[in-house]
């Protein structure tokens, strides 16, 4: 069986953010909870000088693609859930 890497994209709108660093307290409140709930990997991949908008990259390497969509959906989820950001857009990729 080959090795599955699932790869989720998020843009994430962090409205009551009035100075960038508000946006990253958000932002790793964020991250360390999926990191923990999720044991997934989880980074800032872009928009990091800008004070409202923040882009988590989130990671999963598993030998499932299924089990690779159902928590990368949950991450999701749990994202579009989450009082202190409005999840904007997202992309999954399997590689």
């Amino acid at each position: 069986m080959a090795m599955v890497v699932g790869v989720l994209q998020m843009r994430i709108l962090v409205r009551d953010a009035q100075s960038l660093k508000d946006k990253r307290r958000v932002v790793r409140s964020l991250k360390d909870r999926i990191r923990n709930d999720f044991n997934v990997s989880v980074s800032e991949v872009d928009a990091l000088d800008q004070r409202q908008t923040a882009v988590l990259g989130v990671t999963l390497a598993t030998n499932d693609r299924k089990f690779a969509d159902e928590v990368l959906a949950k991450v999701v989820d749990f994202v579009r859930r989450a009082p202190e950001g409005e999840l904007v857009d997202y992309e999954v990729e399997m590689l």
